[in-house]
């Protein structure tokens, strides 16, 4: 870990992304980091004035891993000595979290920590459709996906607007875009029409039309969750009318061969009448499972980008949302491939410019982090030019 610290961790890059601008912010300096050393010991508070300030402490320390949180009206570190009414979150990206352990009692290939190319396909839904909500509906633009190094993906949304967001505003949001709720007991975790034939939201409309190929692909074909007695029996608890569930668990339970395609197709047919309770089956198995509480706070601290998951040894990278479907989790690089890599090529490279990266396969991860720090750069520089025509 150390090594990968002081050769390949991109500050430079994260610092321009947090700080929005070339020259150190308030944005930065007075940003909160928070460590995690061996033995579980949690140290936050930390603010540093530039990245080369950041990296001697991360150097130093050798964190497993290390969050960034919101900026405050204070350094961080100097929060003993101000008052209490004077110290408060000032700014914060607006975070989302999706986690795969959310999917557990659908997904079939994999449970608990585990996940695979298959069962990616349920965050790639998610991130269809969160990314679509945020950018359409809310005009938000710039967006950094970031897989989470195991099982998740985070999204930070950088844009002012975004930043200035009140806690209140926050839950606002997140409740807009929840529509899963209920644990482990409640079995239809849909509830969002006036009425059980009620209209959808023209916003969640949009989502099911989006969601009804992922159903198939996902649902009916790959994961085949309906194949199973468990699987449509917990299909059928969905569905309102006892004749009709009646009639369905009859035939499914003599039928000596079961699909999910062709157990779904027997719903559709007896669901002529009920085409809201189709749309809201769709919606239950493919529509995305946020974690709530990681967004509805501006001091709520996440993970930074390029730290090291330490069980999979996989680095959080980058994750562009128009290829999410192609994205494979297991072929991330890890920290030891990484300094495979640096080693293989350092005899080649020795006498190269430019940072150690550059000479791995981080470089197209840290490259796509840069090109969204491009699109801050630019909107900066328009704000400031239109700030200047205003006078």
């Amino acid at each position: 870990m150390l090594a990968f610290y002081r050769m390949l961790y991109p500050f430079k890059p994260i610092f321009k992304w947090l700080n929005h601008e070339q020259a150190p912010t308030k944005l930065f300096t007075h940003r909160e980091f928070a460590f995690t050393l061996q033995g579980d010991v949690y140290l936050r508070y930390n603010s540093f004035n530039t990245a080369d300030e950041l990296k001697k402490q991360v150097c130093a320390l050798n964190p497993t891993r290390f969050e960034i949180g919101p900026m405050y009206t204070a350094k961080p570190k100097d929060k003993k000595t101000v008052r209490p009414a004077a110290f408060s979150p000032l700014k914060r990206e607006l975070v989302f979290d999706i986690d795969m352990t959310d999917y557990d009692s659908i997904r079939t290939c994999c449970s608990g920590a585990g996940i695979c190319r298959r069962c990616w396909g349920f965050i790639a839904a998610a991130v269809d459709v969160i990314d679509s909500a945020i950018t359409e509906q809310f005009g938000f633009k710039e967006l950094l996906w970031v897989y989470s190094g195991r099982r998740g993906i985070h999204l930070w949304i950088s844009d002012p607007e975004a930043m200035d967001l009140t806690d209140e505003q926050r839950k606002a949001i997140v409740g807009y875009l929840t529509v899963i709720e209920g644990g482990k007991e409640m079995r239809n975790k849909v509830n969002v029409r006036m009425g059980p034939r009620g209209p959808l939201p023209p916003s969640l409309q949009s989502a099911v039309n989006t969601l009804d190929n992922h159903f198939d692909d996902l649902i009916l074909d790959d994961q085949d969750c309906f194949r199973s007695d468990e699987g449509w029996e917990s299909l059928l608890q969905l569905i309102p009318d006892r004749k009709a569930v009646d009639t369905l668990r009859k035939n499914w339970s003599h039928a000596s061969q079961r699909s999910s395609k062709g157990a779904w197709a027997d719903l559709k047919k007896h669901m002529k009448d009920y085409p809201a309770v189709v749309d809201d089956i769709i919606l239950q198995y493919t529509y995305p499972r946020l974690d709530t509480e990681v967004s509805k706070h501006r001091n709520h601290l996440l993970k930074a980008p390029f730290c090291v998951h330490p069980k999979t040894g996989r680095v959080c990278v980058p994750v562009d949302a128009k290829k999410i479907h192609k994205f494979d989790p297991s072929r991330v690089p890890t920290v030891h491939q990484l300094l495979r890599e640096l080693d293989a090529g350092a005899s080649a490279d020795s006498a190269a410019g430019g940072s150690a990266w550059e000479r791995t396969s981080l470089k197209p991860y840290v490259e796509m982090l840069e090109r969204h720090n491009a699109t801050i750069s630019t909107r900066v520089r328009q704000d400031k030019i239109k700030q200047d025509k205003s006078w």
